[in-house]
Formats: C-alpha cells, structure tokens, sequence
C-alpha cells in the first residue's frame, strides 16, 4: 500500500505544480484585486483607490439636476384672446362724417381683411401707421388704433376680430402618443395638458424626461416631477419646441457578471446594488463580492471631499471599492449612486482560476494531453 502511495505521489504533485502554473495564464474576465491595486495612487500609479462607507456615499451622492430656469416658470398662462405674430385679424372702420378718410361717399366704413400680424408684432393701418398688436387682446388694440385716428377724424369706430389662427403653436415631438404641431387653446396653455393632448408619453414614465425649447433656452424635467412639483408644470408659448424621450444615461458592467455590457438606467437614481441586480446579480460560482469596483472621472470638488484635499485639479481617476461579506457591506452598496458613463466592474473569486485548473486536469483528456494544453504545447 505504501509503494502505490509513494507510486501516484510524485505525477499528484507534479499536477498540482502544473495546476498553480496554469493558473496563472488562464483566460479570465479581467484584473483581479491584486492587479487592481497595483495601479493606485500609492503604488504610483494613476487612481485613487477608496473603499466605500457612510461618508464617501454622501460625498459621491450627486444626481444631476434638471429643471426649468426662472424665463420659464416666470412666465405667464396665455390667454385665449391674446394676439400674437402669425395671427390674421379683421378691422371695420366706421367714420361719423360723409366723405371719410377711408370710406367713400356712398358708406361710411372701411373693412380691411386679412391683415396679419407681422413677425415682430406689428400691423399697418392707413392713417393710423404702424400699431403693435402682439401682446394685446382685440378690445386693447380696437382703442390704440380708434385713439391714433380721432386725431384725423371725428368720432372713428372700430372693430378687431381674429379671421384665421391664432399663430401660437408648439410642436411635440419623441416619445409621444401623436407628435404633432399643435395650437395653444384655452384647455392646452400648459406643459402638462399639451402632453395630454398629444396623447401623453409612451415610454416608461419613471425615466421620460421632457425638454423644452424657447428660443435659445432650453430646460429638461423629469416627467414625472411635473405631477410632483406643480410650480414645473410651466406656461407654454408660441415656437415652443417639446422633445419627449427616454433617458440617455447609462453604466457599463463587466467582470464576473450575468451580463456584460452597456447598460440604461431604468430610475432615476440607480444604487450600486440596483445595478448589480440589474444585470442578473453576481454569479455564485466565480463572482467574488468583496471584490466589487466602481470605476469613475470625478470632480476635483467630490474627490477633494472624498479624499479630504483641496489641492485637486481637473478630473480624477477614482476607483470605488465594495465589500459585499462586511456587516454593513449591503447598505453601502445600497446607498452608493452610480452615476452616468461609470463601470461597474466584478472580479473574480481565487478559486474560479482553481476551478478552471483543475477542470482541465481532471477532464477527458489524458492528463498528459491536459499538461500539453495547460503548457500551451
């Protein structure tokens, strides 16, 4: 018994040799921890290596900020009557004499038709000259235009109406039930009931975000803060530009994961955890969780804070560290806000590489053909 031990001693101990060898050339998804560390700023490399607790969550937790500037929610709700560039109006002109300066001598009227509101606002009235009428209601420009010409005749009456459109339209485009141009009218003066006019959004509420465009302002919300925050649900105007999609946020995962690649945000604020579940959670049999790395650009100002140094400039390479086996290990990683473009990067347990070894030393190849493919012969 004792020659057939010492007989199969030697070849083990030469698998086993040949298994730590191996070990070390195997494929593998990516850098192990040592190999990680190995490029920190304290072994002169070129990024900050921090492992995350309580007080690095609250200085990373930045999530950006949308909304509308003060031009927008300042702003006031159109009314229905309010004439605006683009619009057509009619004018009568009635004059209390027989030979009139624009009627003839068989009436005492004048109807001008189809007088437009030019781009800057304006329109002509023989004798009257050039009157702003954007920004007034009909009965406010009737008595700018009767006041110019009581100056030239005596007791003039005059009518304003609006012929055709009321040129104050938006239009809605993206992720929308009917994209569209569509009028401001007295149910649809805001942002909220044009979406619903429109058919309200089609993709999920949580992540639409809803841009408006005015001119050389613009201003982005998330959908659902509209019904959240009223003070955002803002007075629409005429040439307003609403663009309705998804947001374009996104991680990337990679190492030992379920899933390995380009990833969207499906909420708002995304924790680390949320992440890793979102790509099918950690593979029992070769993910390591002590070994969980967030890979970023910071701030100078949110590295300085985590770091506690001011003499930062510029971005910073960090490397954010999660320990899944701490006590405290699942609350991080639940508090920790990934944020766009980052990397969410698993490693590989030790014994995975073990795993692999001996997998091909104890396969259906001879084992001398094993040493071969393991040798790389």
């Amino acid at each position: 018994m004792k020659s057939v031990t010492i007989r199969w001693a030697k070849p083990i101990a030469m698998l086993a040799l040949v298994a730590v060898a191996a070990s070390c050339s195997l494929p593998k998804v990516g850098p192990n921890k040592k190999e990680i560390y190995a490029g920190s700023v304290q072994r002169e490399g070129d990024a900050f290596i921090v492992a995350v607790n309580d007080r690095v969550t609250r200085a990373t937790a930045v999530v950006p900020a949308l909304g509308f500037s003060d031009n927008f929610q300042n702003a006031g709700t159109l009314t229905s009557d309010t004439i605006r560039p683009g619009d057509v109006l009619g004018l009568t002109i009635w004059e209390n004499v027989d030979d009139g300066l624009l009627a003839g001598e068989a009436a005492n009227s004048t109807i001008l038709e189809e007088v437009q509101v030019d781009s800057a606002g304006y329109i002509f009235v023989p004798y009257a000259g050039r009157v702003r009428a954007s920004g007034n209601t009909p009965d406010q420009l009737r008595e700018v235009i009767t006041s110019r010409l009581e100056e030239q005749t005596p007791d003039p009456q005059v009518q304003v109406r609006r012929v055709a459109g009321d040129g104050s339209t938006v239009s809605l485009v993206g992720s929308i039930g009917a994209q569209g141009v569509y009028p401001i009218e007295r149910p649809t003066r805001t942002l909220s009931a044009m979406l619903a006019q429109a058919g309200g959004v089609t993709i999920e509420p949580d992540i639409a975000q809803i841009t408006v465009i005015r001119g050389s302002q613009q201003g982005r919300i998330w959908f659902q803060d509209l019904f959240d925050h009223p003070g955002l649900d803002i007075a629409l105007r005429g040439g307003d530009r609403i663009l309705v999609e998804e947001d374009r946020r996104a991680f990337t995962a990679l190492g030992a994961t379920s899933t390995q690649s380009r990833v969207p945000f499906e909420s708002q604020d995304l924790s680390a955890l949320e992440a890793i579940a979102q790509v099918g959670g950690l593979i029992s049999t070769s993910s390591d969780p002590t070994g969980v790395f967030v890979f970023r650009n910071e701030p100078a100002e949110i590295a300085g804070q985590v770091l506690g140094r001011t003499d930062l400039e510029g971005a910073q390479r960090m490397v954010y560290v999660l320990n899944l086996t701490e006590p405290n290990g699942l609350f991080v990683a639940r508090d920790f806000v990934i944020r766009d473009d980052d990397t969410v990067y698993v490693t590989e347990a030790p014994y995975a590489q073990w795993s692999k070894a001996i997998s091909l030393i104890s396969g259906g190849l001879t084992p001398l053909a094993n040493v071969a493919t393991l040798s790389g012969i």
